[in-house]
C-alpha cells in the first residue's frame, strides 16, 4: 500500500477531480445533443429565470464577458435566446430563453439531473444536501434552498 501524497487530501485537487469526473461524462451527452459546453451552461443558467444580464451570465458560466457576448449573438441567431440590449452598454443586455431554447434545453436538464443522481448514488439525501450546502458556502453563495 502506497503512502498518500499531498494531493490525495488537498481540497482544491479533490474538487477539481470531482468536477472533471462529473463534467467529462456529461459533456459527451451535451455534445451529442448538438450543443457546445458553453451553450449548455448558458441555457441551463437561464432555465427557470426570466432574464439574466450578460455580466451575470459571465459570472455563472465562468467565462469572460466578451466571450459570452459573442456566444449570445450566435445563440440568438440560432433562435435559442432573446437579447434586449441596454440603452448605452451592451454588457447590460438582458438575455432570456426563447420557446425554441426551452425545447432544446429541457431534455438536457432532465438528463443532467439523472447524471447527478447516478454520480451521487452512494450518498444519502442528507449527505448530498450537506455537500451542496458546503460547496455553496465555499463559493460564497447561499445554498440552493436558501433565500
Amino acid at each position: 500500500m502506497s503512502k498518500p501524497g499531498f494531493v490525495d487530501g488537498y481540497l482544491s485537487y479533490l474538487l477539481a477531480r470531482a468536477s472533471q469526473r462529473m463534467s467529462s461524462e456529461f459533456h459527451r451527452v451535451v455534445e451529442s445533443q448538438g450543443l457546445s459546453l458553453m451553450e449548455w451552461r448558458v441555457m441551463a443558467s437561464l432555465s427557470g429565470k426570466d432574464t439574466l444580464s450578460i455580466n451575470a451570465l459571465s459570472d455563472i458560466v465562468l467565462a469572460k464577458q466578451p466571450t459570452v457576448t459573442k456566444l449570445i449573438g450566435r445563440m440568438q441567431a440560432a433562435g435559442w435566446v432573446r437579447r434586449v440590449d441596454g440603452t448605452h452598454d451592451r454588457r447590460l443586455s438582458m438575455v432570456s430563453l426563447t420557446p425554441k431554447g426551452v425545447r432544446k434545453v429541457t431534455p438536457l436538464l432532465a438528463l443532467a439531473q439523472e447524471h447527478e443522481a447516478q454520480v451521487l448514488a452512494g450518498l444519502g439525501p442528507q449527505d448530498i444536501e450537506r455537500l451542496k450546502q458546503t460547496l455553496a458556502h465555499l463559493i460564497g453563495e447561499p445554498a440552493p434552498d436558501e433565500p
